[in-house]
């Protein structure tokens, strides 16, 4: 057994097999179980922030929420076991331990004296409970979690997870979707009355326009997520850019997402400051491979030429973008090479593939995307694209819309996706580009099979061997137009002291500073 707080790095990489580079699953050993904060009774906190959202909520059910926007909501009802921290690297949260018996088994003890909202204690039970509601959900994690064939309770605050085969990719997932909830929540109370044990509580939420968060005042156990940073937090859905900046200049809101690259300067006229942070995340088009012409690998690979994405990504989402050569953001995402160049920017190359493939004039195409998205981005895209005479036409569709249509035969052949977080990117390839995935729409045996050993290779070496390979067979065979790597632009006025940017991007109104 590895027992996560007694072992130097160099031995729990070693024995786990599960660290060989940070973001793979493995947690921090030197994290100590000890509270890195307190909030003392003294503490003076705003009386409500307001937060401007691009959206939703579209979902407040963990296990079928797939945005980062409605994620911040959720991870600040509830705590899942572990978090991903600022390097990739998963450290506890509820969980005070976590260690790794072998490839297939987990021992998790919960931290002492947690309480839900309702004053219920926090009891092994939550986590039996949680990894249920996943599996028995209809939401894009329940293929995943079916690999887990028994939790068995140890006692009130310790719990076995066991899976049916190696599974070095389930601990990141635990991160995500196993949030823990009170039993007496009902079916439809993930919707009506959630009741977690984080930092906030539940007030209310007006469908469109805002939920409504609470200070928890039982959230003093020195919680490596931080403290409430204000006693009330407004989640408001306001789908226009400038609107989002204007309510910043006016203390209509306190932060504000998805900053505008032209609007930076009109953020800090206004009184505002600019957070930017790195995400371990990625943006792409994903092409929908079963259908023609797209289930040709030269006319994916053409569409690869014919976008001058480095330009694109300098001059419209920031300086520190880089055009990627595969799905993986940076050297902190397993499967990341460095020898791996991205495609060239060459549409002569490009003309030639199609005509090679039997398109010289082109064709017509419809691309997708979320509303409040970049619609720039896209028709500096599909600007590139017409150039080697491929036609698109671009079309905006609801968040809910977007996610009820992954693998519709009648939907968008392209959609821009962004993705976020990459840390091991299991979740990713076997949802969207394993053939299998229930959002795929991407045929190609050579890289299910990759996708398969990956996902039960322990050896973390080997493991990382088999992505930088899928990289490979993805510029072979690609299944999306590579763009950049995610930065998130945050305004911020008036916030409170202590929150900074997370490397999943989700915005929980809370701070690591130490209260006195």
């Amino acid at each position: 057994m590895q027992r996560l707080p007694t072992l130097s790095r160099r031995a729990f990489i070693h024995g786990l097999g599960l660290a060989g580079i940070t973001g793979s699953g493995a947690l921090d050993p030197y994290l100590s179980p000890e509270p890195i904060h307190a909030i003392g009774a003294a503490a003076q906190l705003p009386g409500e922030v307001v937060i401007d959202v691009t959206g939703g909520p579209d979902n407040l059910d963990p296990a079928l929420t797939r945005s980062s926007r409605d994620w911040s909501i959720l991870h600040s009802i509830y705590d899942a076991l572990v978090q991903i921290g600022p390097e990739g690297q998963l450290v506890p949260l509820a969980a005070e331990r976590f260690d790794v018996l072998d490839d297939r088994t987990y021992d998790v003890a919960l931290r002492p004296g947690l309480l839900f909202h309702d004053g219920t204690p926090v009891t092994s039970q939550a986590i039996s409970r949680s990894i249920s509601h996943v599996q028995q959900s209809e939401g894009p994690a329940a293929r995943n979690f079916a690999i887990v064939t028994n939790v068995e309770l140890i006692d009130d605050l310790t719990a076995r997870i066991v899976t049916g085969e190696p599974a070095p990719w389930l601990p990141s997932q635990l991160a995500v979707w196993a949030v823990l909830f009170a039993e007496r929540m009902t079916p439809d109370g993930f919707q009506k009355a959630p009741v977690g044990s984080g930092p906030f509580r539940f007030e209310s939420h007006e469908a469109g326009n805002e939920v409504v968060l609470v200070r928890n005042p039982d959230y003093t156990w020195g919680s490596p997520k931080g403290s409430a940073l204000a006693e009330r937090v407004r989640f408001r859905v306001v789908p226009d850019p400038a609107t989002r900046v204007a309510d910043l200049a006016t203390g209509t809101a306190n932060l504000i997402v998805n900053v505008p690259e032209e609007q930076r300067e009109e953020v800090q006229a206004g009184g505002g400051s600019i957070e930017e942070a790195a995400i371990l995340g990625s943006l792409f088009l994903r092409i929908a491979t079963d259908v023609p012409p797209f289930d040709d690998p030269r006319v994916t690979r053409a569409i690869n030429h014919a976008v001058d994405v480095a330009t694109i990504a300098v001059s419209l989402a920031g300086a520190e973008s880089r055009r990627l050569a595969s799905l993986y953001p940076d050297a902190r995402s397993i499967g990341f090479d460095p020898e791996l160049a991205p495609f060239a920017f060459d549409p002569t190359s490009a003309r030639a593939l199609l005509a090679e493939a039997g398109y010289p004039d082109g064709f017509d195409v419809r691309l997708e995307y979320v509303a409040g998205e970049r619609a720039d981005i896209l028709q500096a895209i599909a600007a590139n694209l017409g150039e080697i005479g491929i036609s698109v036409a671009i079309e905006s569709v609801d968040l809910a819309t977007f996610n009820g249509t992954w693998t519709a035969p009648d939907s968008a052949p392209l959609r821009l996706v962004s993705w976020r977080p990459i840390h091991d990117p299991h979740t990713l390839l076997s949802l969207m580009f394993a053939s299998t995935g229930p959002l795929s729409r991407h045929q190609d045996p050579r890289a299910d099979q990759l996708i398969a050993s990956a996902a039960s290779e322990s050896d973390p070496e080997r493991r990382a061997g088999l992505y930088r390979e899928l990289g490979r067979q993805f510029q072979q065979v690609p299944p999306a137009l590579f763009l950049w790597n995610l930065t998130s632009v945050y305004g911020v006025r008036d916030f409170g002291a202590g929150w900074s940017p997370r490397g999943d991007d989700y915005v929980i109104p809370t701070s690591t500073e130490e209260k006195s």
